[in-house]
Formats: structure tokens, C-alpha cells, sequence
């Protein structure tokens, strides 16, 4: 049997080079895909101390298939993400719900021993995405998490173009939050801490940019229907809420310890809904894959080797805001 590189997290917080073992046959539909590109995304952060191959954005070249594998072949080009199995028969999986799946296997999990920051990885069919024609693979890597958690609510909560969505925060999600809404016909407002990234915001797409540091009131032309917070640290819910439309909903994305806490009575009278999301089911991964093919919607990236110095970098970078919007690492 023979093996391939993979990175991993380690008892001192670091990444470390590492192998994995590679099956001399494949079995049932499972694909050996070479990796040629991955996104580093602040959840690889929580997990730099287990010994568990790191990485979720993962994009690369199949090179071998196993017998029961239908639709994909050698050379064919496909993406993994956030969740790489499900049970297919509860009632979250019939309904294209498999995010929530109650033995579904997602990064981090005792259930997955994959990642994409590694020279290979072997996944089954099923939770592999074809990376349409045209698309770069560094451009494709940050979507296999980034954002199909963002189109997984614009679309998964079927948002109308009439509508006014709220990003808080222009990182490597709020920048891609951005284009979609933009570009699904809704108007765009964001919401910063400072105005330097205003000029960013608008060259996306966005409407409006808010301030909202050292303000008592926020002033906006619009209120928001849908408001997605990409950011970890939580806004100050009394400037944020008066700005919410009746009905609207506010969508925490990012991973982040403690608890949510918001004021209950304007939820109350305005009927504000705070709904949680994962990432995006099969369907909507792959409907975000096409749409930002049409659209040309593409991430903002930073780009590194796949080596273990690389990494590390890029981790440490990361780890210090020191990343301008996202960071792929590439197959050298």
C-alpha cells in the first residue's frame, strides 16, 4: 500500500507534513483526486491542535475511480468542501437537506480522515462538485466553503431581487456575500467598522456603505430584509436592529465560541428571525458553482505553496489579519 503527503494539525497548534495510506484499489464510488488548490478558511483555525488532516476547500484532478463510480472519470475536474458524507435515507437527506444529517460526516468530525490541504484525497462521488469550464482552480477553492455558506442562504431562503441585504464585515466571506447578492439583483449594503474598505465594497457591488463605529444611529435608505454577519465578533445589536425590516432575518455565518446574545424585544414586535446555516447542501453547491461561472464571480485571493512552510505561513498570516480577503495554498 502505498501513501501521499498530507498536512495535519499537531499537539503545539502548528501544522505538520505527515502521509496517508493510499489504497492499491479503490472501492465502491470512491475517487482519488490529485489536489491542486485549497482555501484556508478561519475554521482551519479551531482545528491546528487535533491530529486530523486539515483543510475543506479543496479542488484538484481525479485520477482514479472506483467500481461502483457512474459519473465522474480521470482528468475530470472537482471540488470538495465542508461535508463529505451523509446516511441518504433520514428525512434531512430525501429532502436535500444532507447538511443536517444526523450521521453526516463534516470537517473536524471522527467521521472524516480527508482534507484538502494534502497532495491527494479520496472522497466519494456523491460529495465531489465538477468545477465548471473556465473557472481557475485557485478562483474555485475558497467557493467549496466560502461561498457556497453564503449562496446557501441567498438562495437556500429564496431571496427576491427586490429585496435590500446587509453584510456585515469585508472578509473572505462579506466580499463574496457581496457579489452574490449583487449579482442575484438585490441591493447590496455594507456595514464596517471603518470606511477604508469602501471603495472595495462599491467595486463589488455593493449600494451602500455604512460606517458604523462611533455612531449612536445608523442611516440607511433601505432596511434590510436579510442581514448575513460574517464576521466573528458580534455588532452592536442596538445600532443594528432599528435598521431591520419587519419580517427580515439575520443569518450569523462565521464560527465562534460563547453565545449569541441579541435584545429579545425587537425580535418580538418587528418579527425578526435569527436562523442559523451550515454550508450548502449538494444542490446548492452545485448552483453556486454554475452561478458564479455566469456571473464571473470570483474571490479575492492570496496565494501560497503547498508545503508545510507554505502553510504555515499562511496560517500565521491569517492568524494576524494580515490576509487580504482569502488564501489559497496551490500544488507546487
Amino acid at each position: 500500500m502505498s501513501s501521499f503527503t498530507v498536512y495535519k494539525g499537531s499537539k503545539d497548534g502548528i501544522a505538520v507534513e505527515s502521509t496517508a495510506s493510499r489504497p492499491e484499489k479503490l472501492t465502491g464510488d470512491k475517487v482519488l483526486m490529485k489536489i491542486t488548490a485549497s482555501g484556508l478558511c478561519g475554521t482551519d483555525l479551531h482545528y491546528l491542535d487535533k491530529d486530523i488532516v486539515l483543510g475543506h476547500e479543496g479542488v484538484g484532478v481525479v485520477e482514479a475511480v472506483g467500481p461502483d463510480v457512474k459519473y465522474l472519470k480521470k482528468g475530470d475536474r472537482v471540488g470538495f468542501g465542508y461535508e463529505h458524507d451523509s446516511c441518504g435515507h433520514c428525512h434531512e437527506c430525501l429532502t436535500g437537506n444532507e447538511t443536517y444529517c444526523k450521521d453526516r460526516a463534516i470537517y473536524g468530525s471522527d467521521k472524516v480522515d480527508q482534507g484538502s490541504f494534502a497532495s491527494h484525497a479520496i472522497l466519494r462521488e456523491a460529495f465531489l462538485h465538477r468545477i465548471p469550464e473556465g473557472m481557475s482552480d485557485i478562483d474555485a477553492a475558497p467557493l467549496q466553503c466560502a461561498g457556497a455558506t453564503v449562496f446557501a442562504v441567498l438562495q437556500g431562503y429564496d431571496t427576491q431581487p427586490t429585496e435590500t441585504i446587509g453584510v456585515i464585515g469585508l472578509g473572505g466571506l462579506g466580499h463574496l456575500a457581496i457579489q452574490f447578492a449583487a449579482k442575484m439583483g438585490s441591493r447590496v449594503v455594507v456595514l464596517s467598522s471603518s470606511d477604508k474598505k469602501r471603495e472595495e465594497a462599491m467595486r463589488l457591488g455593493a449600494h451602500e456603505f455604512v460606517v458604523t463605529k462611533g455612531k449612536d444611529k445608523l442611516e440607511v435608505p433601505f432596511k434590510l430584509n436579510r442581514l448575513l454577519v460574517t464576521t466573528s465578533a458580534q455588532p452592536k445589536w442596538d445600532l443594528i436592529l432599528p435598521i431591520m425590516a419587519p419580517q427580515s432575518a439575520i443569518y450569523p455565518l462565521s464560527v465562534s465560541s460563547g453565545n449569541l446574545e441579541i435584545p429579545y424585544l425587537p425580535l418580538v414586535y418587528q418579527g425578526i428571525a435569527v436562523q442559523g446555516s451550515l454550508v450548502a447542501s449538494r444542490n446548492l453547491h452545485r448552483q453556486m458553482l454554475d452561478f458564479a461561472a455566469l456571473h464571473d464571480i470570483r474571490p479575492i485571493t492570496e496565494v501560497f505553496p503547498m508545503t508545510e512552510q507554505g502553510l504555515r505561513e499562511a496560517i500565521s498570516r491569517l492568524e494576524h489579519g494580515q490576509i487580504h480577503l482569502r488564501a489559497v495554498l496551490v500544488a507546487e
